[in-house]
């Protein structure tokens, strides 16, 4: 099941919290930061990386203060890689893959790849909903997925976009 909500990502119930991020596990855009904010100390202390991760990757890690347990990073831009299709639709089947690795039940993400220079809403949306349609994976893993967005305009956009691709 897909959803669509406008809300704070850092203050939505999930077992999971998917963060865009760079190679290095930081914020793709500063509205991501109010995650780390809330998370605390603990949460930096555990997205730490020494090297570059691959775009189109996933990894897991503690939330720290927030009130999920878990944090999945999808890695979809470095240095050297800007922000594509292509390593978003990877990413974020990667995340999928992670959910499944974990068996958590129910993951809340942004849209992923938006943002200055980044994919348009509605490329974000198109994509997501491509992707997500096979939720629950044949792991069963993740069952639920809350999408969750900043205003009630790009909650329209992104459930005419999830319908489309449900059909």
């Amino acid at each position: 099941m897909i959803r669509v909500v406008v809300d704070d990502l850092a203050f939505v119930t999930a077992d999971a919290i998917v963060r865009p991020a760079t190679a290095l596990l930081e914020p793709t855009t500063p509205g991501l930061r109010r995650l780390e904010q809330v998370g605390g100390a603990s949460f930096w202390d555990q997205a730490r990386t020494e090297r570059e991760l691959a775009v189109g990757s996933a990894v897991v890690t503690g939330a720290g203060d927030l009130e999920v347990e878990l944090i999945i990073h999808a890695i979809i831009r470095s240095a050297t890689e800007p922000v594509t299709r292509d390593g978003v639709r990877r990413a974020l089947t990667a995340v999928l893959q992670r959910a499944a690795d974990w068996h958590l039940a129910h993951l809340a993400t942004p849209l992923l790849g938006t943002g200055a220079g980044n994919l348009t809403l509605e490329d974000a949306a198109d994509l997501m909903g491509a992707v997500l349609v096979a939720v629950p994976g044949p792991e069963g893993y993740p069952r639920e997925i809350t999408i969750v967005v900043e205003s009630d305009e790009e909650r329209q956009v992104v459930e005419a976009y999830i319908r489309k691709t449900d059909t």
